[in-house]
């Protein structure tokens, strides 16, 4: 037992990892709270999905036009400063919608022009932060250090919708009060910042433009199979799968007709099973069968969403959202996982860039889905995404096979090893 816990939470044992797996314990708290705030007061203003998919692809937007961007400045630049720059503009617009709430002027363009700003930040925060884990902790703990990072998201999902839910409920809180609490959130997660290292960047062996460093990364991508498959399978999956939760508040009101508060304990609860998940993708992280683990997952995800879109009452759909929780989570943390342990060191901050533009997607895409859920209903347009889901990773597993792509622990080793190395221009 002791071995398995030791395994699974290897990476908490470097020090600087540490501090910030604790740190961002805090953004990732405000970010699950405003995710429950800002879907209810959509619904509550407009009354309709398709406003809820309309907050989602301001979200994605930005993040589509600025997440290669990300990952360049991420390769070029201290990623200490990047992360603080980015997280200090996320904060200051939680901040000013917080006091718009407050003072009762808030508006539902006033969440589309915040829902923009706080996109093109996480364009910039993702690459820089995963770029940043792999600086903090030694090869053979990347794997598990990605996957722990997953596992503090997840864990403040457990309770971030609990208490956005609550809070909302209480009138002289209300969601106002959420907005300033995750304000403060933010904040703590910037401080957590100021012990650990700038994360310079490595001497350059070719230099580019910003441009050229993106034609790169994507080179760097499209020569490299399994990466691409990785990227692809999280793009479908992320995409078309991941828009349901958008669509929690309008289901908990109009399917199963209840208030916030239940709406938190719905989302919660899939939230638990993505931390039992993630406990159990940690501790074999590196294993020689991730691969197939990961599709497993990701197929295993989109049976459960057809689950949820059946389930006839709130108890059935707490039933089917532990699982889609689960599976949702094990599927992205060991994609990311085998992505990261596979990617030469000069090219983390623009793979990890290229692979998060399908949350640039899943913003984009949840407005058509949210037309489509109004149009056609909303059980039955999540029963129709878990199918198209399942599809798409049977899919992509046939063009692996096809292709004779496959992964084991040494290959990211053998990738690293086989990338060329030039002496340093200007002899930096």
């Amino acid at each position: 037992m002791s071995q398995t816990f030791s395994r699974t939470f290897q990476a908490l044992e470097h020090k600087q990892f540490q501090i910030m797996f604790f740190g961002t314990l805090f953004s990732f708290l405000g970010m699950q709270m405003q995710m429950i705030a800002r879907g209810f007061l959509a619904y509550d203003l407009t009354g309709k999905n398709s406003a809820l998919g309309g907050v989602m692809i301001a979200f994605g937007a930005p993040q589509l036009i600025l997440s290669l961007w990300g990952g360049v400045l991420a390769d070029r630049l201290p990623k200490r400063k990047v992360l603080w720059v980015s997280q200090s503009i996320i904060a200051v617009n939680s901040l000013w919608l917080a006091a718009m709430i407050a003072l009762d002027m808030v508006e539902y363009w006033m969440l589309i022009s915040a829902g923009v700003v706080q996109g093109a930040g996480f364009a910039f925060v993702g690459p820089a932060r995963q770029a940043y884990i792999a600086e903090l902790v030694p090869k053979e703990s990347l794997g598990n250090a990605v996957v722990l990072q997953q596992l503090s998201m997840n864990s403040t999902r457990v309770i971030g919708p609990m208490i956005a839910g609550m809070m909302i409920g209480i009138p002289f809180i209300g969601i106002g009060g959420v907005y300033f609490v995750t304000s403060l959130g933010f904040v703590v997660a910037m401080l957590g910042l100021i012990p650990l290292p700038p994360g310079n960047p490595r001497p350059r062996t070719v230099e580019r433009s910003p441009i050229g460093d993106i034609v790169d990364g994507l080179k760097y991508v499209y020569n490299r199979r399994a990466i691409g498959l990785l990227i692809l399978a999280s793009f479908f999956i992320v995409m078309i799968g991941f828009p349901y939760q958008s669509f929690l508040p309008s289901l908990a009101a109009d399917v199963y007709g209840v208030g916030p508060t239940k709406l938190g304990f719905l989302s919660s609860v899939g939230a638990v099973g993505a931390v039992g998940a993630t406990m159990l993708v940690a501790t074999y992280a590196a294993h020689r069968r991730a691969w197939s683990f990961a599709a497993i997952c990701g197929a295993g995800f989109g049976v459960s969403l057809i689950g949820l879109g059946l389930a006839p009452n709130y108890a059935m759909g707490m039933v089917a959202m532990f699982f889609v929780g689960g599976l949702a989570s094990a599927f992205q943390s060991l994609n990311n996982s085998i992505c990261m342990q596979m990617t030469d060191p000069d090219y983390t901050g623009r793979v990890q860039s290229i692979n998060m533009l399908s949350w640039s997607f899943f913003g984009i895409a949840a407005l058509p889905i949210g037309i489509f859920a109004d149009a056609v209903g909303l059980r039955e347009a999540l029963a129709i995404l878990g199918a198209i889901c399942v599809l798409c990773i049977i899919g992509l597993e046939i063009a692996g096979r096809m292709l004779n792509v496959s992964y084991h622990r040494d290959e990211a080793r053998k990738a690293a090893a086989a990338m060329p190395r030039r002496a340093p221009v200007g002899g930096r």
